[in-house]
């Protein structure tokens, strides 16, 4: 198999398993514990706290750990708007549904939720943010980079317009940390989400990051761990196999980089210049190093995508965490998409696993897959080879 899903999960490191394993097997204690065991699991969390906060050049003691970016989402929204009932949050059209979900909950509890609009790009306006802040506004969250089409979003612009009104601000940069160089001392978020599984690490963890001086009502009560915000028994294992993943990313950031966008634009340049009807969508230079997402005309991407598995290559149409639920992308909906264009799209993501030769590979496969399938379209004549 090709594997070029790595926006939904990446496959975990070698060096990232060896580093958990011994919390799997001998070193079983709970990190509550006053014995040697307990002491040996906190002192191994602490380590991995550093480890996180390194990689996007945060304090340890500005690191929450989580299940997950979903949690992480879910915990910045409530942690903050329930501290101020009723006020207004603002986001974007174009979130994941860890945070527009929450939204839909907190707008049923009476509270003013605005979805900014994007642009056929995917981007939001920062003066269109701007008009929309008021007195009442109590947090903004808008993502650092699309799941779906990839595209980066003018987040230092947000964190100035939001600091001037004295506004919360946080981004969900699950997708983005481990593509882009995220320093939050020059970003200046006072929130900002993290998944292990997307940077090599292991399922069920991430990371809230929380500025010094944002304070955050907890979400999750009970024996008082993880700063009284996130109680219950850490994982200790996971955690572990996070803080090595954070780690490894930071050490190769740069050379990752690199090699995800050098492939990104060898395959998306490559496919769209020997199959017709295909557009990249997303930003075309403001996008995520390893997001490649097109829509091939006359194709369904259903279809596309068994027969892509059936040929041994993993791809998507959009989130993973959606595909059980079929609906249109809200994505693509948002950015004006017409229906025969959302119904035809892919997303292939790249790993630090990937090579050129799957690249080209993918390339001849989906030739022979498009022309297939548009052979038994009704817009076969018009986006024929």
């Amino acid at each position: 198999m090709i594997y070029l899903d790595n926006a939904a999960s990446t496959r975990i490191h070698e060096e990232v398993l060896e580093s958990m394993m011994p919390f799997l097997k001998e070193q079983y204690g709970n990190p509550s514990s006053i014995h040697r065991y307990g002491r040996l699991a906190q002192k191994a969390i602490e380590k991995a706290r550093t480890q996180v906060a390194q990689l996007i050049n945060a304090n340890s003691s500005e690191i929450l750990f989580t299940s997950g970016g979903t949690e992480s989402n879910n915990t910045a929204l409530y942690g903050i708007a329930k501290k101020y009932p009723k006020s207004r949050v603002i986001t974007s059209s174009i979130e994941h549904d860890a945070i527009l979900e929450p939204c839909k909950k907190l707008e049923m509890e009476g509270f003013d939720i605005v979805y900014l609009p994007v642009d056929n790009y995917g981007l939001v306006d920062p003066h269109v943010l701007k008009n929309n802040l008021t007195e009442n506004t109590s947090l903004v969250s808008i993502m650092f980079g699309n799941n779906e089409v990839g595209t980066l979003e003018p987040i230092l612009d947000f964190v100035d317009i939001c600091k001037d009104k004295n506004v919360v601000f946080h981004t969900d940069a699950v997708q983005a940390v481990g593509k882009v160089t995220i320093d939050v001392k020059e970003l200046g978020a006072d929130l900002l989400s993290i998944s292990s599984h997307k940077i090599n690490g292991p399922k069920g963890t991430g990371a809230l990051y929380i500025r010094k001086g944002i304070s955050i009502d907890p979400v999750i009560l009970g024996g008082g761990q993880e700063m009284g915000i996130r109680s219950g028994t850490e994982n200790v294992a996971n955690i572990v196999g996070f803080g090595k993943a954070c780690e490894l990313a930071r050490i190769n950031l740069l050379e990752n980089i690199s090699k995800m966008k050098e492939l990104r634009d060898y395959i998306s340049t490559k496919i769209i210049q020997e199959i017709p009807g295909v557009t990249l969508n997303g930003h075309p230079l403001e996008r995520l190093a390893n997001n490649v997402h097109l829509t091939f005309l006359g194709v369904n991407g259903e279809d596309l995508l068994i027969k892509l598995d059936e040929n041994g290559i993993a791809a998507s149409t959009g989130s993973a965490c959606s595909v059980k639920i079929q609906k249109a992308s809200h994505v693509l909906q948002a950015m004006g998409f017409l229906h025969e264009q959302i119904t035809g799209s892919l997303r292939l993501t790249i790993g630090i696993s990937n090579n050129l030769t799957e690249m080209d590979k993918t390339v001849e496969i989906l030739k022979n897959v498009v022309k297939e399938l548009r052979s038994v379209s009704p817009f076969k004549e018009k986006y024929s080879f």
